[in-house]
């Protein structure tokens, strides 16, 4: 079993930044993969960025240049630098863990004012 748990959202006016951290405990040596999901009110979750056990990372085409994940040597937190933010980056981020199953944290919200 893995838990996952994020930390770190608000409110923010556009331009600004927040750091997401997820920390993960529970059966660690079964994840291949971990990441950031957001979902808007009224749209579907979607994919924002991952980092995998190689540290290959992957982003969404509306973060890129903007968000930068990130995780620690001991391979349990995971981190999401937001910069220059948009209102359209509200939303409640989720963290999300890869293994033999798919596993998410509570969600944690940000909120970007223009």
């Amino acid at each position: 079993q893995v838990h996952l748990e994020e930390s770190g959202g608000g409110s923010v006016q556009a331009g600004g930044s927040l750091r997401l951290s997820c920390a993960a405990w529970g059966s660690l040596f079964s994840i291949d993969a971990m990441g950031w999901y957001r979902q808007a009110p009224g749209k579907q979750r979607e994919l924002v960025a991952t980092i995998d056990t190689r540290g290959t990372t992957n982003y969404a085409d509306s973060v890129k240049g903007r968000f930068t994940i990130s995780g620690d040597s001991a391979g349990n937190t995971v981190y999401l630098l937001m910069n220059s933010l948009k209102p359209e980056d509200t939303g409640a981020y989720y963290c999300w863990a890869s293994s033999r199953y798919d596993h998410w944290g509570q969600g944690t919200q940000v909120t970007v004012s223009s």
